[in-house]
Order: C-alpha cells, then sequence, then structure tokens
C-alpha cells in the first residue's frame, strides 16, 4: 500500500510522462510535492521501485519507467484495458518515449566550427522532438542573441543535420568557413542574411555562398 506521498508522486510522474514523454526533474517533483529538499524525493522514487511502481534505467538522465498503476491511478494511465492478472496492475506500462543524444560542445558567434565537433556529454531528448529521417545533435548556447526566441543562454537546443533551410528558419550556420552561429536565415537573391533575436545585435548579411547551413532547430532544453 502507498503512502499519500508516493501515490501523489507517482501520479506527477504518470501525468508528466504522458504529456510530455519525459519525466519530471528532481527540482520539479520536489516543487509538485511542496517538499524542502530533493533527499524526499530520493527516497519516495526509492520506495516506489522497491514495491514495484517505477524502474529507473541506467545511464540515462532523468529516465524512469512506470511499470504499474494502482487502482486509483488506472484511469489516468491512458493504457490498454487491463488482462487478467492482479488488481492493482495495468497491463501496459506507461514507457519514455526519450533518446540519448551527443552535446557537440557550444554554439555562439565566433566559435570556430572545429570547436563544435567533440561529445561532451549525452543529453536525454524526448522521441517527439526528433524527426524520422537525418541525424540530430544538441548544441549548449551561449549568448544571448536569441533571447526572444526563447533560446536563453545555457539552454541546449536539438539540432537535426540538414543544408537547406526555409526563410525564418533558426539554423545553425557556418559563416566564411570560419565561424558557426545560432541565428534566423532569411534569403533575398544572392543574400542571406542572418537574424538575431535581439534588438542589440544587428542583421548580418553576406554573399550566399559565404553562408553553408549546417543544420535547423528541432528543440530544445532548458534546466531550472
Amino acid at each position: 500500500m502507498l503512502t499519500k506521498k508516493q501515490l501523489d508522486l507517482l501520479d506527477f510522474i504518470n501525468t508528466r510522462l504522458q504529456q510530455d514523454g519525459v519525466p519530471p526533474s528532481f527540482d520539479e517533483m520536489k516543487v509538485a510535492l511542496d517538499l524542502r529538499s530533493k533527499s524526499g524525493i530520493h527516497r519516495l522514487i526509492t520506495a516506489l521501485e522497491e514495491r514495484g511502481f517505477i524502474r529507473r534505467l541506467a545511464h540515462r538522465a532523468r529516465a524512469i519507467e512506470i511499470i504499474r498503476l494502482p487502482d486509483s491511478l488506472g484511469n489516468t494511465a491512458e493504457a490498454a484495458p487491463a488482462a487478467p492478472g492482479p488488481a492493482n496492475q495495468v497491463s501496459a506500462p506507461a514507457t519514455i518515449a526519450a533518446m540519448e543524444l551527443p552535446v557537440m560542445g557550444r554554439i555562439a558567434a565566433g566559435v570556430p566550427i572545429e570547436a563544435i565537433n567533440q561529445v561532451s556529454h549525452q543529453v536525454a531528448v524526448p522521441a517527439s522532438m526528433l524527426s524520422a529521417q537525418g541525424q540530430h545533435f544538441a548544441l549548449e548556447v551561449r549568448g544571448d542573441s536569441m533571447i526572444e526566441a526563447g533560446i536563453n543562454d545555457g539552454d541546449i537546443v536539438v539540432i537535426r543535420e540538414t543544408a537547406v533551410a526555409d526563410n525564418g528558419d533558426v539554423v545553425v550556420a557556418l559563416v566564411e568557413g570560419q565561424e558557426a552561429t545560432l541565428k534566423r536565415i532569411y534569403r533575398k537573391g544572392s543574400t542571406i542574411a542572418l537574424e538575431a533575436a535581439n534588438p542589440a545585435y544587428e542583421t548580418r548579411r553576406y554573399p550566399q555562398d559565404q553562408v553553408k547551413v549546417q543544420g535547423r532547430l528541432v528543440g530544445l532544453i532548458r534546466t531550472y
């Protein structure tokens, strides 16, 4: 039998998995349950795992799989009809749909593209962010040139590798073969404009042959 806090946490994790495809962070769990520290969340997670309601997946950030739900939460799981068996178990687990992507380095104006070619760590990304076609990678943002597009210093941007992009897309662009930058791209005739999302930065324009699209923004991950 679960305590109220254990049940509340299981419900919160299940709801976030259904909505976002990834579980909440420990900080989000702490706030949702009105606890003072994350150590209380660790104890609740351990208790739920020991009782067979969840499973933590090794070597993945924020990776939790719901194995079963009690009757009181069964109607929120959007699971398949339960097969004959224990009354407190649903037949289909609510699993995370996430993939590990390499974080290739930092992206900001003036950083040579050669510096963005070594994996610094891995990050768990909701599968819903990723296209079925093409390769993906992640970059850590440095600077505030895209702040009005909701991209802040320290954010992780998810990029799909591509050499083409539509006007207005946020892209990783290689400029003059030397620097990589994250900007909105606009083409006009034989000219390409790389536009910041911050009025403090002016739009930069280049001949078309001096700009090469490396990838297009498809998602963003922020840690609070």
